[in-house]
């Protein structure tokens, strides 16, 4: 049974940072499960005999909410700060789910095309602003991608610690 929790909470851990990435997942959300899971099922010890605290389960799952919270808020603050538009923030999404096809290039080429796309067309911009804010939501989305992968890897070192 051990070694299935451990199991368990690993696979949580990398499915985490896989959904760090893939835009349909909730990546520390899920990683934060698998510290939950041994927490709640797992007895494992760190090296030095301490066992998984309720005081870092609680501390990352605060950190977990926040990261959440500004992954929504990240990309469009960035588009923003670059002159975009709420069209150039739709275009990136909406190129970056197109980009899906051929991930991680055609995740990001999508999302800067996107953005380009919007401003130009939606928002009537000339090619030169329409770039800019294409910029800034590219920035946006790989800003917010990687405070997701850091928190998720982290949680998945904390697995492996805790969980061996």
């Amino acid at each position: 049974m051990e070694t299935f929790v451990a199991v368990l909470a690993i696979v949580l851990g990398i499915v985490g940072i896989i959904g760090s990435v893939a835009p349909a997942l909730p990546g520390p959300p899920i990683s934060w499960v698998g510290l939950l899971v041994l927490y709640i099922w797992g007895s494992g010890a760190n090296g030095a005999g301490e066992p998984l605290s309720t005081t870092l389960l609680l501390v990352w799952l605060g950190i977990v909410i926040v990261v959440s919270i500004l992954d929504y808020f990240v990309p469009a603050y960035f588009t923003k700060v670059t002159g975009g538009s709420k069209a150039g923030g739709w275009g990136a999404v909406i190129g970056l789910f197109v980009g899906l096809i051929y991930p991680p290039i055609g995740m990001i080429l999508g999302s800067i095309l996107g953005a380009f796309g919007a401003e130009l067309v939606i928002a009537g911009k000339d090619p030169a602003t329409s770039m800019k804010s294409a910029f800034g939501a590219f920035l946006g989305f790989m800003f917010g991608t990687g405070i997701k992968l850091i928190c998720s890897a982290v949680m998945l070192f904390y697995i492996i610690v805790y969980a061996f």
